[in-house]
């Protein structure tokens, strides 16, 4: 028997790119998979149907009120939680030289979504978190950040802190919930999904200096994903997950 059946996990910004990626790999790995967007819709309910064991909830998670109800829809339809993997987020690209254009509202915005929008979730999911965890099974959040919240990069300043605070957070987090519940993070570099498909400066650099040469496929972090859920004894950790573009 597959020891993940029944097991439940909610994927946020999981209707492309990262995200679809995890809640297709979990989902083949035995999970019902909860997913989750701001506003596609019909493609989160096409990919639901697609999963098979899935469900679909649309949220703006900037509203304290909706991302709360998204955790309460979850338990409603599923009956419990035992992963959150907080991926939706919000990027700006702004040249980190351009102080005035990284307006006040940017640096709101960006906040909301990208650092208040988890702890929220998290909150709001921790009672069910630690009901369905077990000695050998704990419960698991695996929080998306940036490599641009470990080294001073990224497509603009407010959103590299913002990721730094969720990077910052995952640690706090995994001292407070363990060992009920495990706290991880991927922080990655470049990768390829719909957002970054214009991005050529990017790929230039990881083909120039990364030892990799390129950017990560989607897959390759819905691996590194899967490795991590899967652990019963990882937490506080910061996957920095760039192809070695930090090595130089």
């Amino acid at each position: 028997m597959n020891i993940n059946n029944g097991r439940v996990a909610l994927i946020t910004g999981s209707t492309d790119g990262i995200g679809a990626a995890i809640a297709n790999r979990l989902s083949k790995d035995g999970y019902t998979v909860a997913l989750h967007s701001q506003s596609s819709q019909e493609k989160g309910l096409k990919l639901a149907k697609a999963l098979g064991h899935a469900s679909y909830t649309k949220a703006d998670l900037a509203k304290e009120k909706e991302a709360r109800h998204l955790i309460q829809s979850v338990l409603s339809l599923h009956g419990r939680l035992d992963v959150i993997v907080n991926n939706a987020a919000m990027s700006e690209v702004i040249p980190h030289g351009e102080l005035n254009a990284a307006t006040p509202e940017i640096w709101r915005k960006l906040h909301d979504v990208n650092v208040i929008a988890p702890w929220v979730l998290i909150a709001e999911a921790e009672s069910a978190l630690r009901n369905s965890s077990t000695p050998e099974i704990p419960s698991c959040i695996l929080n998306i950040t940036s490599h641009a919240g470990v080294r001073p990069k990224g497509a603009s300043i407010p959103y590299a802190v913002s990721k730094a605070a969720l990077n910052h957070m995952t640690k706090l987090l995994a001292l407070n919930l363990g060992p009920t519940i495990r706290v991880n993070a991927i922080a990655p570099g470049l990768v390829d999904t719909p957002m970054t498909a214009d991005w050529g400066w990017a790929r230039d650099i990881w083909r120039e200096r990364a030892p990799m040469q390129r950017g990560a496929r989607t897959e390759e972090i819905a691996d590194i994903a899967k490795m991590i859920i899967e652990s019963s004894y990882l937490t506080g950790e910061i996957l920095l997950a760039d192809g070695g573009l930090n090595l130089t």
